[in-house]
């Protein structure tokens, strides 16, 4: 599914004043490069201790669906062995969430450091980048997977009308702990309700959650 026609299939989203957006995008770039610059001495270091631990590069890209469909590239740190993506078919079985979404709470593709960064979401601090690039926002829904996103009914593919952000409603209620159906819940709520203090709220409640490390695998 290309982004044209998902961007002709996502159900609009609701009507804000235009300075809100304008608020949006400048919080996104002055946190995101303030915090590019605090957690760069943890992305470094644990950078090095991927690639001292696997041999590989500790840095990786993947597609995702950005606002209205649009696909990019995230940037993330590397939690899986090499080849990982080859041997998905073979853990299949083994997914534990319902929905297009496939997550495995002690996923055998992790290398050693893995779990960890996940748990810690420390693999997720280099989309940070998306954030000052202007692929994401700092709050907003989780970006999908293209092969997710095609599974999408009109309530899901409504989550795509706002960016797409690095932490959420979703985030900070439970992540992999609920079900699809709830997550998608949540997601709409925050494209009913979201405002640019909400937004300030949500990234002070990731802390917290990211500390109690609540669904995260």
């Amino acid at each position: 599914m290309n982004a044209v026609r998902i961007a002709m299939a996502i159900p609009a989203g609701r009507q804000v004043p235009a300075s809100w957006h304008a608020l949006k995008r400048g919080t996104d770039v002055v946190l995101g490069v303030l915090l590019l610059i605090v957690t760069a001495p943890v992305v470094g270091l644990a950078a090095l201790a991927i690639a001292c631990v696997t041999g590989g590069t500790p840095f990786f890209t993947q597609e995702r669906v950005g606002m209205h469909g649009r696909k990019f590239k995230m940037f993330k740190l590397r939690t899986m062995v090499n080849g990982a993506h080859a041997m998905r078919q073979s853990v299949m079985h083994l997914n534990e969430v319902d929905g297009p979404v496939f997550k495995i709470r002690n996923d055998p593709r992790l290398h050693p450091l893995g779990r960890f960064l996940r748990r810690t979401s420390i693999d997720e601090l280099p989309n940070l980048i998306n954030v000052v690039r202007g692929e994401m926002s700092l709050v907003g829904p989780r970006p999908a997977l293209p092969s997710e996103v095609e599974h999408y009914d009109v309530f899901a593919r409504r989550r795509l009308s706002v960016p797409q952000g690095v932490t959420c409603l979703w985030q900070i209620n439970g992540r992999s702990g609920v079900s699809f159906e709830h997550w998608m819940e949540l997601d709409n709520r925050y494209v009913d309700e979201w405002t640019p203090l909400g937004d300030l709220l949500i990234v002070a409640k990731t802390i917290p959650a990211v500390i109690r490390r609540n669904g995260a695998h």
